[in-house]
Formats: structure tokens, C-alpha cells, sequence
């Protein structure tokens, strides 16, 4: 019976719908394991920057009247997070990251990136680029407006320079003239962009963004009015060992979540659960919606409730 289970498990991923999404919509848990599973007594807090949901519209208008500007979003002990707007005309010194990947949602304006190995690309609203280890880039905005990205990283990571740039001052460091071995590498099944508008446009499946030793992130898509129904005590999942949030991309995402009232998202917003939260992300809405989940663990655990 568990065979069959995974076996139809993998056929819904290879359909472009992770587990992750199975589990959080559909509340299945056949093949599960009944466990003690660690909670915080005292419910994990929002620590700053993160709070339960940031709204995009707010976010704008806080920076209204400016050009370039940065919004720190996510900043806990996995992963950093933040909204990221350039006027037109700048441009990264080129740069890369010694042990981490990094990578961008695009929202709106356009960028063109440079990345070592990969012909030059300009990305528009719902690309999702990304770089791995050690690979240089350079960023451009281009034409005659801002354009604005979501930027993640592994926390507390890292920037180096090649020989021929200048490196900005980092408060407590010095750089150092080195050499270093080896670039990273397109694993996993990762490359350096999707185009969302080509799910969106039925043309290409959703499934996983990122997969990286210390980060993952999923693209989960589909229709509300499709949804199996869940009852109005349902709490969803809660992990225990790492927070989880969400970055809007289409439609609308309603969120239970454990000790704050009910969360609609919509596109652009950024939902953010604590580590111990129950939380239940349901597809909402009258057209169809999606969400980027990103979270520190390639395959973390979900810790529902056992059904009677």
C-alpha cells in the first residue's frame, strides 16, 4: 500500500504539483508515521523584520517618492529576505557568493542579468532567476523605470568580487586577494530562470524552484474552485525546526495561522509562519492562484493533527 502511495505521489510531482502542496491543500495523510512531534509551549514569535503578512501595497507606499530603496523582509537563521527596488540605469558591480545561492523573484521593470556561463537574459514580471555558488553576475535595470525584485539568500550570507572590481567597504572585514576553486554548478534540476507567465499561460508545469542543501522553494499552482473542503477547526501543519513563508504570484492565498486572525494574501505579498505554527494555506480567490514557498530544509517535515 505505501508503494502505491509514493508511487502516486511521484506522479503528482512529476505533474508539477509538490508534496508540499498535496498536504497543505488536500490535508492527506495516508503513509504517515504517528509520532511526538516537538511544539513550543509558548508559540514561536515574529521576529523583525518578519511579521505574519506583509502587504505590497504597503510596502510601496512607505517608499513612495523614491527611487531605490530596500525593504528587509525575512531575516531569521536560515534564509534572508528582502524587496529590493532600482531605478533605471543601475547596475550590481559584478559579484558572486562563496557558499550560497541566491535568487530572485522579478516583479516589475525589467533586469537584465549577466551570469558567468549563461547568455545574457532580460527577466520581467514573474521571472524567477536564480545563481548558484561562486558563478558571477551582474544585475541592470533597464528602460525608463524602477524595476523591483524580491531578493533571498542563505542568512548571513557572504559577497565576493573578482580582481577587477572594487569592493564596497563591509563594516569588520577586509578583502583579501585569493584564489579559490571551482565554480558552482546548475544540480538538481535548477537553472538560471523560470518565466512564471509560461505556467501561468498553461505552456510550461509548476514544481520546484530551488534545491539546495540549505533551501528550497516550490512553486505551488492551482485553482480554488477545485479544492476539497476542510472543516472549520482544520489548523493545518505545523515544522518544527525551521519558519516557512510565502511570496504571492498570482491570485489570492487565504492562510490559517496558528494565533493571529485569518490571512489574505495577494500578489506581491509575503506571508511568513514561525517554526511550531499551525498554519493552512488554501488557494482563494475566483481565478487561479499561486504561491513560492521557501523554507531552510530540501525536504521538511509537515506535522499535522491525527485524523480520527
Amino acid at each position: 500500500m505505501q508503494r502505491l502511495i509514493k508511487q502516486s505521489l511521484s506522479a503528482t510531482l512529476l505533474a508539477g504539483v509538490c508534496l508540499t502542496a498535496l498536504w497543505s491543500q488536500n490535508m492527506g495523510t495516508k503513509g504517515s508515521q504517528l509520532v511526538w512531534a516537538p511544539k513550543p509551549i509558548s508559540l514561536t514569535p515574529w521576529v523583525a523584520p518578519a511579521k505574519p503578512h506583509w502587504k505590497l501595497s504597503g510596502i510601496l507606499a512607505a517608499h513612495k517618492g523614491q527611487k531605490t530603496w530596500t525593504e528587509p523582509i525575512v531575516d531569521d537563521e536560515f534564509l534572508h529576505g528582502e524587496y529590493i527596488q532600482a531605478a533605471p540605469g543601475d547596475k550590481t558591480p559584478r559579484r558572486a557568493h562563496p557558499d550560497t545561492r541566491e535568487w530572485w523573484v522579478v516583479w516589475d521593470g525589467e533586469i537584465r542579468f549577466t551570469i558567468d556561463g549563461v547568455e545574457p537574459f532580460v527577466a520581467k514580471k514573474g521571472f524567477l532567476v536564480q545563481v548558484p555558488y561562486r558563478t558571477f553576475y551582474t544585475m541592470e535595470t533597464l528602460g525608463d523605470k524602477p524595476s523591483l525584485r524580491f531578493e533571498v539568500n542563505i542568512a548571513k550570507a557572504r559577497t565576493m568580487y573578482p580582481v577587477d572590481v572594487t569592493p564596497p567597504a563591509l563594516a569588520g572585514f577586509k578583502f583579501e586577494k585569493t584564489t579559490v576553486a571551482s565554480k558552482g554548478v546548475w544540480d538538481q534540476g535548477n537553472k538560471p530562470y523560470i518565466d512564471f507567465n509560461q505556467i501561468a499561460a498553461g505552456k510550461e508545469k509548476a514544481g520546484r524552484f530551488i534545491a539546495d542543501d540549505r533551501a528550497v522553494s516550490n512553486i505551488i499552482y492551482g485553482d480554488p474552485a477545485k479544492l476539497a473542503p476542510v472543516g472549520p477547526n482544520e489548523k493545518g501543519h505545523f515544522h518544527a525546526e525551521c519558519a516557512e513563508f510565502w511570496f504571492i504570484l498570482l491570485g489570492k492565498v487565504s492562510y490559517r495561522m496558528e494565533g493571529v486572525p485569518e490571512i489574505m494574501a495577494d500578489e506581491g505579498d509575503i506571508v511568513y509562519a514561525p517554526r511550531g505554527r499551525f498554519h493552512l494555506p488554501r488557494f482563494a480567490g475566483d481565478k487561479m492562484s499561486c504561491r513560492l514557498a521557501m523554507n531552510g530544509f530540501q525536504d521538511i517535515a509537515h506535522f499535522f493533527e491525527p485524523k480520527d
